[in-house]
């Protein structure tokens, strides 16, 4: 029987928590403005320190306060937070899977994982969402992996389809395409942004905007509770491709949040994103994810790391794939950047998920748009329609028809993620490309793919055909990824 999950009342939010927010001497815009337009407008920020504990939801009527706790996990560059003991791997049995955070106001739960369920909560009753994505049926499949499978009809059919080419990983922004400048403002959450230095993390329910915020926005067409989309420096029309600064933004982003069950996921062009416009994404599942179950191992050639990152290859999991870790947030950016900026100039699509508070992230070079392309993917995996992009990649499958979702099984997933994968000669070509050269050859690399990333994001995408630009465009869409 398929699990039907009503809403679970969440904290009230601090907007409604503080009786008289300070006055904000910022212009207000209509909720159906777009998004291009928010630069100095009224926005709920919230800040996070880099030297100081993130701040946790106050004890009294579960409202969002900020406070500073002996419990409190410091969250500097250097220290993040614990796994929590609910998340730590085990045997699954199979079947329905609940939906929701566990105690929506409990004061353990940090400010930003609040504000996150709130605002969440909020746009869904405000009908923002294209469908009840809690009436989806899910469940946990029967193995050692424990699959997860959701039967998603309304994201086949009400979604918006790709508008570029899924052969190259490096494009350049096109204003004219779909982006979130486009999107109504009532979809963005609200600003997500380093506090100033000293400065101890909190929320202002409103603020001036900055020159180009980073934004939370609701995804639309969500794949589980809490769907999200963080889209750094929105309005610099980044295209969809990672850099030191995103990489570390999205760390922190999940070191703040401090919930095992929030996964951050990331999808490179050629990879099934569906947007050139930089993006990742994030939602709560209740289960460790398949992928965080397989073991690891060493990868061959790649000599230890002096910073405290391991890089490492999964085990017993049907892709191959990176899990890097260790050390401490600016060493795990390096690692990861570095991997992606070679991808990225190797013509290489590639998933990525940060998971266990931002101390993991799983790297997954993939080729199954090339294989689609050259009519080498069997015909029962194509009928199922299933785009492996992260979420999939790493054990979420998301279905779109009854019968495949009554059928679907562990050895159905296995076979389609198997599909994706690199084979094992490549993998090994591609492991030496983003970690087996030296600190000086790998730091020349990199330099030199940032470049290039540079030059797309910057006078690629047509004179006049900034910021400015989109904050004069009529046009407003609804974001979804």
């Amino acid at each position: 029987m398929a699990l039907l999950a009503e809403r679970i009342a969440t904290i009230v939010s601090l907007a409604q928590a503080e009786a008289a927010p300070a006055e904000v001497d910022a212009p207000v815009l209509a909720a159906d403005v777009p998004i291009g337009r928010v630069a100095g407008a009224r926005l709920a920020t919230y800040s996070f320190a880099a030297d100081g504990p993130a701040p946790l939801l106050g004890a009294v009527g579960g409202h969002a306060k900020a406070e500073s706790s002996s419990s409190a996990v410091p969250l500097a560059a250097a220290e993040l937070p614990p796994l929590a003991p609910e998340a730590a791997p085990g045997a699954p049995s199979g079947g329905e899977l609940r939906r929701g955070p566990e105690d929506p106001c409990s004061p353990g739960r940090s400010l930003l994982d609040g504000l996150l369920l709130a605002h969440w909560e909020d746009a869904a009753a405000k009908g923002l969402l294209r469908y009840d994505v809690m009436a989806c049926p899910t469940k946990v499949l029967p193995g050692h992996l424990g699959f997860v499978a959701q039967l998603n009809e309304g994201r086949a059919t009400k979604k918006r389809p790709t508008e570029f080419r899924v052969d190259q990983v490096c494009q350049p922004f096109d204003p004219s395409k779909f982006n979130f400048n486009k999107a109504s403002l009532k979809e963005a959450l609200f600003a997500f942004k380093p506090a100033a230095p000293g400065a101890r993390a909190s929320f202002a329910p409103a603020a001036a905007a900055s020159a180009s915020p980073n934004l939370v926005l609701v995804n639309v067409s969500p794949i589980d509770y809490g769907h999200v989309l963080l889209c750094p420096r929105v309005l610099d029309e980044l295209p969809q491709l990672l850099d030191r600064e995103s990489v570390l933004l999205a760390l922190r982003y999940a070191a703040e949040a401090a919930n095992p069950h929030l996964r951050v996921g990331y999808n490179s062009l050629g990879a099934y994103a569906t947007i050139n416009h930089l993006h990742f994404q994030s939602y709560y599942l209740n289960t460790t994810m398949p992928i965080e179950r397989a073991g690891s191992a060493p990868v061959h050639g790649i000599a230890p790391r002096a910073d405290g990152v391991t890089v490492s290859r999964l085990t017993g999991y049907p892709v191959n794939a990176f899990l890097i870790e260790g050390g401490d947030a600016a060493a795990l950016a390096d690692a990861v950047t570095a991997a992606a900026l070679a991808l990225q100039g190797a013509n290489v699509p590639h998933n990525m998920l940060i998971a266990d508070c931002g101390r993991k992230v799983y790297l997954t070079p993939q080729c199954y748009a090339d294989k689609q392309a050259k009519g080498l993917v069997p015909e029962h995996l194509l009928d199922t329609g299933v785009n492996p992009a992260v979420w999939e990649v790493t054990g979420h499958m998301v279905l779109f028809r009854q019968a495949d979702y009554d059928a679907f099984d562990q050895d159905l997933a296995w076979e389609l993620l198997a599909a994706i994968s690199l084979t094992e000669e490549r993998f090994l070509e591609v492991a030496a490309l983003c970690f087996g050269r030296g600190p000086e050859e790998a730091a020349a690399a990199a330099a030199a793919a940032a470049a290039d990333v540079g030059g797309l994001r910057c006078g690629e995408s047509g004179a006049g055909e900034g910021p400015a630009a989109a904050a004069a465009a009529p046009e407003v869409a609804a974001v979804e990824a």
